[in-house]
């Protein structure tokens, strides 16, 4: 019996991974660099942690999506499909609100939606996602943003540019809802069935519409930026202020909301070009009223959550390779059994000196142990034999040229180090 990945699951393999170790590396640099602290919240959690303060429409989508069961205390637990609640949920469990604002916090892990697999979409995927609480300053919302796109930026990614728009607040949401419901609904003999039911259950899903028919509607439906509060409208001024200091670019997007109906005010994607119908890299915005939602004190946040598997797709696709990873520089070649005994002390005693290196396992010829010095790509082969025991020397070759030097056993790894470890 043969068995395969489930449908939507992937093995990332040893090739893969010179691409996710450096965008992990990346990410939790820039994390570091920004001050924000790492926390790991479990992959369960209860399910009603993700489903409570949904709409109706978005609580019935992920709902389905979920892969949750019953523990057998009969709890409803299921596989996060987002990060956010459970931080909030770390975040107030621990009392992480009593600390100084704002708390900055970041978490690196896999995330499970039963959803229709597609490019870059996964039923199982990685996510970063960086938080920071207690702060409604649009400079918190310009943060977020601007680490974001520095991920990218560092990474090799062109043509960056930001999505941007308000989605308004509790105050000012509610007339503009009814605005745009009182449009779509003079226009609802044009709506297929599916914007009808969203038009119904949360009217702002309408505006993220892939259907042709309601697409040619959005250029004059009511826009949320023109329905903003005088607050809103003072926090969306002052951050596009500061996108324009920074010479970061952005496109206003009157049609651009979230997947999650926690956000208010600032929602934004990053794009970037070269990368097809499918141009948005990650998203995020602002979440007011989330932490108040699983039961702690009213606190602002704004976050944002990016894919690791599609930053990798993307690179990928570009043709930007990642730098190489550390490999073993050095392989101890031996004959005969009291050789191989102090090969093994020298690689043990390279390993410790942070020279990455190999043994030659087995007892094979000594041209079958350069056959896999060869594959190894190491710089320097060890020759120990009987003839070298005797004098107290190992032979040191030197890979790519040839040349062969002895050395005392008692100073292999200091001549080693000297040539390898800058190299490191």
């Amino acid at each position: 019996m043969r068995f395969q990945t489930l449908k939507g699951f992937n093995d990332i393999l040893p090739d893969d991974f010179r691409y996710w170790r450096h965008v992990l590396g990346v990410a939790t640099g820039l994390a570091d660099r920004f001050g924000y602290v790492q926390v790991d919240p479990p992959i369960i959690e209860e399910t009603r942690l993700f489903l409570r303060g949904l709409q109706e429409g978005s609580a019935v989508v992920l709902d389905k999506e979920l892969y949750n069961f019953d523990d057998q205390d009969g709890t409803n637990i299921c596989l996060r499909p987002e990060f956010t609640a459970g931080v909030m949920r770390t975040y107030v469990e621990h009392g992480m609100h009593t600390w100084p604002k704002p708390v900055k916090l970041f978490a690196i892990g896999p995330v499970f939606r039963h959803e229709k697999p597609q490019a870059g979409r996964f039923r199982q995927h990685t996510q970063l996602n960086v938080e920071c609480l207690g702060e409604e300053d649009p400079a918190a919302d310009l943060e977020i943003m601007q680490l974001s796109y520095s991920l990218y930026s560092e990474l090799g990614f062109q043509g960056l540019t930001f999505q941007l728009n308000s989605i308004g607040c509790p105050d000012c949401r509610p007339a503009y809802i009814e605005k745009l419901v009182s449009y779509f609904t003079a226009h609802q003999d044009q709506l297929p069935a599916i914007d009808q039911r969203r038009l119904e259950v949360n009217p702002l899903r309408v505006l993220d519409t892939k259907e042709a028919a309601t697409l040619a509607l959005l250029d004059d439906a009511p826009k949320s930026i023109d329905n903003l509060c005088q607050g809103c409208t003072d926090h969306f001024e002052a951050l596009v202020g500061y996108l324009d200091v920074l010479n970061l670019p952005y496109i206003i997007n009157s049609r651009l909301v979230r997947g999650f109906d926690y956000y208010v005010r600032t929602v934004f994607e990053v794009w970037g070009e070269e990368l097809g119908a499918q141009n948005a890299l990650c998203g995020g915005g602002r979440y007011d009223g989330l932490v108040k939602s699983v039961g702690g004190p009213s606190t602002p946040g704004v976050g944002v959550g990016i894919g690791v598997e599609r930053i990798v797709l993307s690179l990928r696709a570009q043709d930007i390779e990642p730098p190489p990873l550390d490999s073993p520089q050095v392989m101890a070649l031996h004959r005969g059994a009291a050789a191989k005994t102090v090969a093994v002390e020298l690689v043990s005693q390279l390993r410790q000196a942070r020279i990455p290196s190999l043994l030659a396992f087995g007892s094979r010829s000594l041209k079958a142990q350069f056959k896999s010095a060869n594959r190894a790509a190491v710089r320097f082969a060890i020759i120990l034999g009987e003839d070298e025991l005797e004098r107290g020397v190992a032979t040191l070759r030197d890979m790519e040229d040839g040349e062969q030097t002895e050395v005392a056993l008692g100073e292999v790894v200091a001549w080693l180090a000297d040539r390898l470890i800058s190299d490191l």
